[in-house]
């Protein structure tokens, strides 16, 4: 009893357990969404979420340890990748079912957002070194992250499925 009250006492003292908690079950939304409208099997829904949950929630304890963006996109798709292929060996169905929906709350909306708005205000009032910058840095942000979840979603299929020895 001693113990579970300590551990309840740590809990409700960290703030990073419950932005983790919120941030994992808010990353289940756009999965599920995004997972029904491909036409994934109600069955697999669960299996969206969870990725989608595990994956958010890596890519967050990553940045929360120091890890830069684009890293740690591609460390939480690899471990979504490797997720999906153990999963659609369970399943008997394509990695595929399970992973796009899941990667899609990783998506670099924000990046992309603040890129177009960059270069909206450059055509309204004309060039500057600055919105430049900007805009070059948020378009850069934006397509290392897709680039990173990309790799990422197709490694563990790579090297799963692979053939011939790697080395």
């Amino acid at each position: 009893m001693v113990i579970i009250e300590m551990l309840q006492q740590s809990i409700a003292a960290s703030p990073l357990f419950f932005n983790l908690l919120e941030k994992t079950l808010l990353a289940t939304l756009p999965a599920l969404g995004f997972g029904m409208m491909f036409n994934v099997p109600p069955q697999t829904l669960k299996y969206c979420a969870m990725g989608a949950a595990s994956g958010y929630g890596a890519r967050f304890l990553l940045l929360h340890w120091g890890l830069d963006i684009e890293w740690a996109s591609l460390f939480a798709a690899m471990m979504i990748g490797a997720m999906g292929v153990f999963w659609s060996q369970q399943t008997l169905s394509h990695p595929k079912v399970f992973t796009v929906a899941a990667v899609i709350p990783m998506i670099p909306g924000v990046y992309g957002f603040k890129a177009m708005i960059a270069l909206v205000e450059i055509n309204r009032s004309g060039y500057t070194p600055e919105l430049w910058a900007g805009t070059l840095d948020n378009l850069i942000h934006a397509c290392f992250i897709i680039a990173a979840l990309a790799v990422g979603l197709a490694m563990p299929g790579l090297l799963i499925y692979r053939h011939k020895p790697v080395v």
